[in-house]
């Protein structure tokens, strides 16, 4: 397993927006998870979006071939430090994200988001550039 999918690469997948699908099947090969922050920000998305079924229909098969990855001891550790370091220098993101990126950290994934702009400012994460 090299990446881990941010919550926004996998909400454009589900809409059936191409660019996503085509990064996606592409990254697949080299092996992708998701958080388990990211499947419950999905199920809150798919419940109370437009599609329910459908949605959850997809989102299920997606999670078919990609496994979930919990938040561990480890991984709360990480998020610690993060979060505390990003609130001493005045650039706190949200919870959700630092989570994100502590499980990447924690597995030693690229994280492959949109949100580059949050993401950039946790030290040693490794994001994914697309080619």
């Amino acid at each position: 397993m090299r990446y881990l999918i941010d919550t926004d690469w996998l909400i454009d997948y589900l809409k059936g927006k191409a660019t996503a699908g085509q990064l996606l099947d592409q990254l697949v090969r080299e092996g992708i998870a998701i958080s388990l922050i990211t499947y419950g920000e999905i199920l809150e998305g798919i419940y109370y979006g437009r599609e329910p079924k459908r949605q959850e229909q997809i989102f299920r098969a997606f999670l078919q071939a990609t496994p979930i990855l919990p938040l561990m001891e480890s991984s709360m550790e990480r998020f610690a430090h993060i979060r505390g370091g990003l609130r001493a220098q005045g650039q706190l993101i949200g919870d959700a994200d630092i989570l994100i990126a502590a499980i990447a950290l924690d597995h030693d994934l690229t994280l492959v988001t949109q949100n580059v702009s949050h993401f950039r400012r946790i030290p040693n994460l490794t994001l994914y550039q697309q080619k």
